[in-house]
């Protein structure tokens, strides 16, 4: 299969709307084509494109920023010497001294296929900018490794954020050109949008499920999303960061397993099989002992849980990583009614808003942890309706 960077590359017909114009290229450290050669060293060495500046989402063009709300500075590239802004800097949102700099912005960032991963927020806010500015926004399209599986609460009203672009659930099943494509209608911009789609991709098919893998390498689009593992649980697992829970940073595992000092991890797996069985298939939770050498708990002991979709007991149409990371704190919450769960601390800058409210975009999944009368049906009956309203507002969207 190609992505849109290789079939950009590969056929001149594609690049030929291109001639004449000032190209900027959105990447990050994932944005790499077949051969791994970084996307704007690729576009560069092309000879026939007018390459004018490049921008860098959270962490960094390059992949140099390693937590969260760590600020990457605009810089000269010192390869090719063009301007190289940082959307994850001073500012979030290109401005207009950016914009001048180019005609056309191509956007080529591998996401994860969660709400939160702030990748499709710096998209939505690159499409209101170019809709601003009269200029073209490209995505060249990349898998969704977490495939079409819809899964979590809508981001309700008056909870957008860095981490929540509009009403979408946690797992939305869509690509990024997929997106872009819904963000243009849903916020009705006037931009000339347009997406190099990618040839042959198959989120349906084993063993993969959205990740070609076998025909794909994997590359960290973010510094800590090491596999197509973590991507899988990613929409459950992103949820520890907004509890005193560690979500493995500081391990060679993050965002696959969960654990503290203070738990004992197989209570928690006893106490989640006997609320919600059936929200743990499609894996295999393993209880573990972990040591952070950084972050949350560091050169602490951990008892934990991690989460395995890597093996033959892995179901990609049974796997629901948000209920079951929902169905840990639940646990953990009935097995330690005092148990100091939610990190108070702000989030993607948001102020007076706890963290795991920001991350689910209401505190109705909170509300439902911390309520011990609150059953799992009663948790569905809030998700599944809006589950099903996305599945449907998102089919006109899908390109594949």
């Amino acid at each position: 299969m190609k992505f849109g960077i290789d079939r950009l590359l590969a056929e001149p017909s594609l690049r030929s709307p291109l001639q004449g114009k000032r190209i900027a290229l959105l990447a990050h450290p994932a944005s790499v084509t077949g051969d791994l050669t970084h996307s704007l060293d690729a576009l560069m060495a092309l000879g026939e494109l007018d390459v004018s500046a490049a921008f860098g989402p959270q962490h960094g063009l390059r992949g140099d920023k390693q937590d969260n709300m760590v600020e990457s500075p605009d810089f000269t590239d010192p390869v090719h010497r063009v301007p190289i802004f940082s959307l994850y800097g001073e500012v979030r949102r290109p401005t207009g001294q950016s914009m001048g700099t180019f005609d056309v912005m191509l956007v080529d960032l591998q996401d994860l296929g969660c709400r939160i991963y702030t990748f499709i927020t710096t998209l939505l806010y690159a499409l209101e900018a170019a809709a601003a500015h009269g200029k073209s926004v490209w995505v060249l399209d990349r898998p969704n490794p977490a495939g079409r599986p819809v899964e979590g609460l809508t981001l309700r009203p008056g909870w957008e954020s860095f981490v929540g672009a509009g009403p979408l659930p946690m797992r939305h099943g869509l690509t990024l050109g997929e997106l872009g494509h819904w963000f243009v209608d849903r916020f009705k911009l006037d931009v000339d949008y347009r997406v190099i789609e990618m040839e042959s991709w198959e989120p349906e098919a084993g063993p993969g499920f959205g990740w070609p893998l076998g025909d794909r390498p994997w590359v960290n689009p973010s510094p800590n999303a090491p596999n197509l593992w973590m991507a899988r649980a990613y929409a459950g697992t992103v949820m520890l960061e907004g509890t005193t829970l560690s979500e493995g940073r500081g391990t060679t595992r993050p965002l696959e397993l969960f654990g503290a000092p203070d738990i004992e991890a197989l209570d928690v797996i006893r106490e989640m099989r006997r609320l919600a069985p059936h929200w743990l298939e499609g894996c295999i939770l393993r209880d573990c002992w972990f040591e952070p050498t950084f972050h949350k708990h560091a050169g602490k002991l951990c008892s934990g849980v991690q989460i395995h979709t890597e093996g033959p007991a892995y179901d990609h149409g049974a796997f629901r990583p948000w209920r079951l990371q929902a169905l840990a704190f639940k646990a953990i919450r009935l097995v330690y009614p005092d148990y100091p769960l939610w990190r108070d601390f702000p989030y993607e800058y948001e102020f007076g808003k706890l963290a795991i409210d920001v991350i689910n975009g209401s505190p109705l999944l909170r509300e439902w942890i911390d309520d011990s009368a609150a059953e799992p049906g009663d948790l569905d009956a809030l998700t599944v309706p809006d589950e099903q309203a996305w599945e449907a507002e998102r089919q006109p969207y899908l390109l594949y």
